[in-house]
C-alpha cells in the first residue's frame, strides 16, 4: 500500500476577511508564502531536477516540465471544511496534496525559483461577484501562459466559462 507522505505539520491561524477584501488577503499571503519558498534550497532543487534534462533557455520546455511535474505529482485535496488553509510551496511538495491555491503557489515558487516571473488569477464560475477558483501564469518570452495544474489538461490552457476573473498586480 502507498501511503502519502506525512512531514510534521505545523501552521498559524489568521483572521480573514469576507468577500473580495478576503479574497485579496488570500492573495497576499499566496505571495508572501511563495516569495518566502521560491529561495529555499529544497524548492530551487525541485525546480533544477525536474527541468534539468529540457533543452538549455528553452523557456516553454522548462516551464513546461515544472507545469507538469505539479500537475502529474500533487494530488488535489479540498481545504478543511469550512475553513480555507494555505500550506507554504515547500510543505506541498512535501506532502504532494493540496487545493488550487495550494498547488499554484507550489508552482509559481517553483518557477520563480529558476528565473520566471508569475502571476495568480481568479476566476468564478456560478456567481458573476464571487472568485471561485485560482491558477496562474507565467511568463514566457514575453506573453503570459495560463497553468492550472489542478487539471490533467497541457500548459496553456485556462478553464473556460469564468463569469468573473481578474489577476494579480505584479
Amino acid at each position: 500500500m502507498f501511503l502519502a507522505p506525512t512531514p510534521t505539520l505545523s501552521g498559524t491561524l489568521l483572521p480573514m476577511r469576507s468577500g473580495v477584501p478576503g479574497i485579496w488577503q488570500t492573495l497576499r499571503t499566496m505571495r508572501r508564502l511563495v516569495e518566502q519558498d521560491k529561495t529555499d534550497p529544497a524548492v530551487i532543487q525541485g525546480a533544477i531536477s525536474v527541468s534539468y534534462l529540457t533543452p538549455e533557455k528553452d523557456q516553454y520546455s522548462e516551464a513546461e516540465s515544472i507545469f507538469n511535474y505539479v500537475r502529474d505529482h500533487v494530488r488535489y485535496v479540498r481545504d478543511v471544511n469550512g475553513i480555507e488553509t494555505l500550506t507554504s510551496p515547500r510543505m506541498t511538495m512535501q506532502r504532494l496534496v493540496g487545493d488550487c491555491d495550494d498547488q499554484v503557489m507550489l508552482l509559481a515558487a517553483l518557477l520563480e525559483s529558476v528565473g520566471y516571473v508569475t502571476r495568480f488569477v481568479i476566476a468564478g464560475y456560478s456567481d458573476p461577484r464571487a472568485f471561485e477558483h485560482v491558477y496562474m501564469q507565467v511568463l514566457l518570452n514575453g506573453e503570459w501562459v495560463s497553468a492550472d495544474p489542478t487539471e490533467r489538461v497541457p500548459l496553456g490552457w485556462e478553464p473556460p466559462g469564468a463569469l468573473i476573473i481578474d489577476f494579480e498586480r505584479v
